[in-house]
C-alpha cells in the first residue's frame, strides 16, 4: 500500500497551497517536511530530489515530484478530477490557467515593501474584478450548471474557490456584483472535504507574513525584492 504524499516547502502558502488544496479536495491525507533552513534545502539538492533545484517539491507513488503544475495535473488525473474528456480537460487547462495568472498578483504580495504592497493590493483588486471575475462569471452563466466544467466538480472549481478566498482576504466585498460567484463559493465551500479542509486546525495555511518572508528569504538567499506591478 502505498504512504500519503508527502509535500516539501515552506510554513507557508506560496506555490504549494494550490496542492493542499487540492489533496485536501480530493481527500487523500498528506504529510509535509516544511524547510526552515538553509541545510534542508541544500540535502534535497544534494540528493537529487529537486530536478531544477527548487520547491516545490511532492513525494507520490514512487515519484519525486516537481513542477507545480505537473503536480497538479498528475493529482488530478489520478482522482478523477479532469473530465471526463479531452475536450472538458482543454477547459478546465483554460480556466486554472486564468486563475493561475490572477493569483501570480497574489503570491509575491508577502515580499513586498510596506508601500509596495498598498499599491500592489489595489492592482489584485482591480485585476479581479474588471477582467477575471467578469470572466468566470460569464462562464457560469452560459454554463448554466453549478460547475465550471460539465456538470461535475473538477480541478477548476478548486482552484477558483482557493483564489476567490485570496481575493477576499484583500477586500471582504468583492463578490459584490458576481452574484454566481457568490452562488458558486457557497456550493463549493459546501462540499465536505473542502469544508473540512476550510476549519480551524486543517493543514491550509494562514494568510503568509513577514516570518514566512523572512524564512524563504534565508533558506533560498533571495538576492532581491520584488516590486508591485
Amino acid at each position: 500500500m502505498a504512504g500519503k504524499p508527502k509535500l516539501y516547502y515552506f510554513d507557508g502558502r506560496g506555490k504549494m497551497e494550490s496542492v493542499r488544496w487540492f489533496l485536501a479536495a480530493a481527500g487523500v491525507e498528506f504529510e509535509e517536511e516544511l524547510l526552515e533552513t538553509r541545510e534542508q534545502y541544500e540535502k534535497l539538492l544534494q540528493g537529487g530530489s529537486l530536478l531544477f533545484q527548487q520547491v516545490p517539491m511532492v513525494e507520490i507513488d514512487g515519484m519525486k515530484m516537481v513542477q507545480t503544475r505537473a503536480i497538479l495535473s498528475y493529482i488530478a488525473a489520478k482522482y478523477n478530477l479532469y473530465g471526463k474528456d479531452l475536450k472538458e480537460r482543454a477547459l478546465i487547462d483554460m480556466y486554472v490557467g486564468g486563475t493561475d495568472d490572477l493569483m501570480a498578483f497574489i503570491l509575491i504580495f508577502p515580499f513586498l515593501s510596506a508601500a509596495d504592497k498598498e499599491k500592489q493590493c489595489a492592482v489584485i483588486v482591480e485585476k479581479a474584478t474588471s477582467r477575471y471575475f467578469p470572466a468566470y462569471e460569464k462562464v457560469l452563466k452560459d454554463h448554466g450548471q453549478d460547475f465550471l466544467v460539465g456538470n461535475s466538480f473538477s480541478w477548476a472549481d478548486v482552484h477558483l474557490l482557493e483564489t476567490i478566498l485570496m481575493v477576499e482576504e484583500k477586500k471582504s466585498d468583492v463578490l459584490k456584483g458576481f452574484p454566481r460567484l457568490q452562488a458558486f463559493k457557497a456550493k463549493i465551500s459546501s462540499i465536505p472535504t473542502i469544508k473540512k479542509f476550510l476549519q480551524p486546525g486543517s493543514q491550509r495555511k494562514p494568510v503568509p507574513g513577514d516570518k514566512y518572508a523572512e524564512t524563504v528569504r534565508r533558506v533560498l538567499r533571495m538576492p532581491f525584492d520584488f516590486k508591485a506591478n
